[in-house]
């Protein structure tokens, strides 16, 4: 949520960060002036500051870069992943003075200004990340320009009056609000329905380069609307939000499943996934956001490097295969976060359907998880050839 001034402001303009616990980190206005209020978490990655600022799944979200230095190479309009920045607010310690790469146009403070992004530069990154690790994400709000003048129990009231992440479904604010196509860049397979929950377009991307017509359809589809574009697969999308106030699209899920269409979600769409089978989610202390994030293929062994933004995850046993609570057949836990365990992926043995939690697309990288996406296609193909052989 917030209120923002567009402009430049001076380098030595105020600003204040404000957590829900009362702790106050004093510093200096970076992008538009004003208020912005959201839940502060911390990005790990030293690079890809563009596409983490520019994915809808970041929506309501106040980033904080762990990485000291950010902004040296600038903002440009070919590596943005959606039509403006999303995060809620921006916290950094040592903004550059210049964008200083050959495709920049524009500095990451102009961009922030352009699309009213309330942030702070100047504070002790360290500390605060260390204060959101011990304590958890908490509810945060940026105070700059006049604003930072306001009565300090006056802005820690605006913080804790904001709403918290857990119970509300941001889909509807991120997603198309008319469906779109984006064709097949290869030897065509069929049309697939993407449901928009927060999607970036490297994932729509990497889609059209397997063969299939993307049709990216609005977070509000029914399955009749799905059905409606003819697809051989559907693929539901990272977003942001608590997964268990996605009733709806967890009900369509469930007939996309029931119709024994093939399924690949990522992120988002893991956690809906695991709640179309039965599964139950909670929210983690801090969430995994970054891409320097270790998680174990358990069908292969092979450790992966990923980039993760979840704050929720999917409750699941973690070893053997286990009966759906919703009568989709046997499912297992195919990867987990070698970090602290939590389920990184879930994989239906009866019906043509899995899921991650992290983005294989990764256009900053890492890149260890692209075969993500041939698996789905890999899925989508015998799909279409046990219908044939059916058929005959």
């Amino acid at each position: 949520m917030t209120s923002p001034t567009p402009g430049a402001q001076s380098p030595l303009t105020s600003a204040v960060l404000v957590l829900e616990d009362g702790t106050r980190y004093a510093g200096r206005a970076y992008g538009a002036l004003g208020t912005t209020l959201g839940e502060v978490v911390f990005a790990t990655g030293m690079s890809g500051y563009q596409e983490t600022l520019t994915d809808p799944s970041y929506a309501g979200q106040i980033v904080l870069q762990t990485a000291p230095h950010i902004g040296n190479t600038g903002m440009n309009r070919e590596d943005d992943e959606s039509s403006k920045i999303w995060v809620a607010g921006y916290i950094v310690r040592d903004p550059a003075r210049r964008a200083s790469n050959w495709r920049a146009e524009e500095s990451l403070d102009d961009a922030l200004v352009r699309d009213g992004i309330v942030g702070i530069s100047g504070v002790d990154t360290r500390a605060i990340t260390r204060r959101i690790r011990d304590r958890g994400a908490m509810r945060g709000g940026i105070f700059s320009g006049s604003d930072a003048g306001l009565d300090a129990d006056e802005q820690l009231r605006r913080v804790t009056a904001a709403p918290e992440m857990a119970g509300q479904n941001l889909s509807a604010e991120v997603s198309v609000a008319q469906a779109r196509v984006i064709p097949a860049t290869t030897d065509r397979i069929g049309n697939l329905a993407v449901l928009d929950l927060g999607v970036k377009q490297s994932t729509l991307d990497n889609l059209a380069r397997l063969g299939f017509d993307v049709h990216v359809l609005p977070q509000s589809s029914s399955f009749a609307d799905i059905r409606a574009v003819d697809p051989v697969g559907v693929f539901y999308s990272n977003g942001p939000g608590d997964p268990s106030a996605s009733a709806t699209q967890v009900a369509v899920l469930r007939e996309v499943l029931d119709a024994r269409l093939p399924y690949f979600g990522i992120c988002f769409g893991n956690q809906l996934f695991g709640r179309a089978l039965g599964l139950g989610t909670y929210k983690l202390a801090f969430g995994h956001r970054g891409i320097n994030q270790p998680v174990l293929d358990r069908a292969t062994g092979r450790v992966e490097i990923t980039a993760h933004n979840h704050g929720f995850a999917v409750e699941a046993p973690l070893e053997g295969t286990f009966p759906s609570p919703n009568g989709y057949g046997l499912v297992e836990v195919s990867h987990i976060g070698l970090n602290d365990q939590v389920v990184e992926g879930l994989r239906a043995h009866d019906i043509p359907a899995f899921s991650v939690q992290y983005h294989p697309e990764a256009a900053a990288g890492p890149h260890d998880a692209h075969y993500l996406f041939d698996r789905f296609r890999d899925v989508v193909l015998a799909n279409l050839a046990q219908a044939q052989e059916g058929g005959k």
